[in-house]
């Protein structure tokens, strides 16, 4: 393994943990017990690449070949059950690496997605999925609006880091290189909405037109 893919692999690592924990933080809203807490982690860490992995017939998913992983998942989420209000003061941290994680997710998620065949326009979904699916269900489980669904720039930031990295790889550029471009690119985007306070506008709704009786 090369210096890049193990730093990859460590930073795959540290996101599936900051996903679980993000989950967790949403279950402590909803004063889950602990089983809710590793439940939701792992909906939010795994969800995501579940989905991928399903739409590309990939089996057995990815998280029962790596037991590691359910393992670092379930660990963050219980820490956060134990120590929710510290992880809570640390928001502004978790926030930024989730956004390295969901940088990372994208892009690796549209690699898998081409070296199992997938079309260009697919593996940018694929990525995009990877990065956003687990935080839906997370959303959709807890009752509560879908992130992607609000004026936070987030699955503009996957979308834009997967396209970057299909795109470097077509046109085409090494694979290191592609992928270091589109995890800055996703990270670079979020991070700056993160900072700036960026978000996409929202619908207002405006009154309706009353339209004469013509009968």
């Amino acid at each position: 393994m090369g210096g890049l893919d193990t730093a990859l692999r460590a930073l795959d690592l540290l996101g599936i943990a900051v996903f679980a924990a993000s989950g967790a933080l949403v279950a402590s809203r909803k004063q889950l017990d602990a089983v809710g807490f590793v439940l939701i982690g792992m909906v939010t860490g795994f969800g995501g690449g579940t989905v991928r992995d399903l739409l590309l017939g990939r089996t057995p998913l990815f998280w029962l070949k790596q037991p590691e992983l359910p393992a670092i998942a379930a660990a963050a989420a219980l820490l956060v059950f134990f120590f929710a209000h510290r992880v809570e003061s640390r928001f502004k941290a978790l926030l930024w690496a989730d956004a390295l994680g969901m940088a990372l997710f994208a892009v690796l998620g549209a690699e898998i997605a081409l070296i199992a065949g997938a079309e260009a326009w697919a593996a940018v979904l694929l990525g995009t999925v990877t990065a956003t699916a687990g935080g839906i269900l997370r959303d959709v489980i807890c009752d509560e609006v879908p992130l992607i669904l609000r004026k936070e720039i987030y699955i503009t930031a996957a979308a834009a880091a997967a396209l970057a990295y299909v795109a470097l790889r077509l046109a085409p550029l090494p694979r290191d290189w592609s992928l270091i471009a589109g995890i800055a690119l996703g990270f670079g985007i979020r991070g700056a909405a993160i900072w700036r306070g960026w978000s996409l506008p929202a619908f207002k709704p405006r009154p309706a037109r009353d339209y004469p009786d013509e009968r």
